[in-house]
């Protein structure tokens, strides 16, 4: 597909944008970045994972001291509480180690599909079709989807898009929503996808 490969030429080496370096660092990092940027949640993190440092710790802790390190991401009560729940979770149910599979994932308090995703293809390798908000705009711009439901995007792609491609296919997405085709104010010119954008080429047509 001639998108992924424009996609390939102009991002190179990606990878997911969070900073982890255990499994269950990078699910509770997933969770902190709803409604957050994860610029926010990479600046909380560190000091969160200092003072938590493995499941038993997060599965330990009060959900009033996770609340003071991750305030400033955002509804923080929900996702302290799902925090900590998840960890006992992992701790009690899978042993200490974070299941590699979406099915499993989202059975784990606070864990959605973009999560559950995200997860199983970043940790194990697993077919991923990651669909956060960048995901979703740019994938409906280019015509690959239609519609704003996460579950009805993620279909779509799995559809057209190469099991082995969509996890850094996604990765690419969000990358050129942040850099090029932002929300408001996309970048069409200098967009190296405009040839193939359904979007683009509806806005260049002349007006009748």
């Amino acid at each position: 597909m001639k998108i992924i490969e424009l996609l390939k030429l102009e991002y190179p080496d990606v990878k997911c944008a969070l900073v982890y370096s255990k499994p269950h660092e990078l699910l509770i990092a997933t969770r902190l970045s709803a409604q957050c940027t994860d610029k926010r949640v990479n600046m909380v993190t560190p000091a969160l994972f200092r003072r938590f440092p493995d499941i038993d710790a997060f599965a330990n802790a009060e959900v009033s001291e996770v609340e003071e390190y991750i305030k400033s991401c955002g509804l923080y009560h929900t996702k302290a509480k799902d925090i900590v729940e998840m960890s006992r979770v992992l701790r009690d149910v899978y042993k200490g180690v974070v299941p590699d599979t979406i099915e499993e994932l989202v059975k784990l308090p606070g864990v959605g599909r973009k999560t559950a995703n995200l997860v199983a293809g970043d940790l194990y390798g697993k077919s991923a079709m990651v669909c956060d908000t960048h995901v979703i705009r740019l994938s409906g711009r280019l015509g690959l989807s239609s519609g704003k439901d996460a579950i009805s995007v993620e279909k779509q792609l799995r559809e057209v898009i190469p099991d082995d491609e969509g996890l850094n296919f996604c990765h690419r997405l969000v990358w050129h929503g942040r850099l090029v085709c932002s929300a408001r104010n996309p970048a069409c010119e200098r967009c190296s996808l405009k040839g193939v954008c359904a979007e683009y080429k509806k806005l260049s047509e002349p007006k009748k």
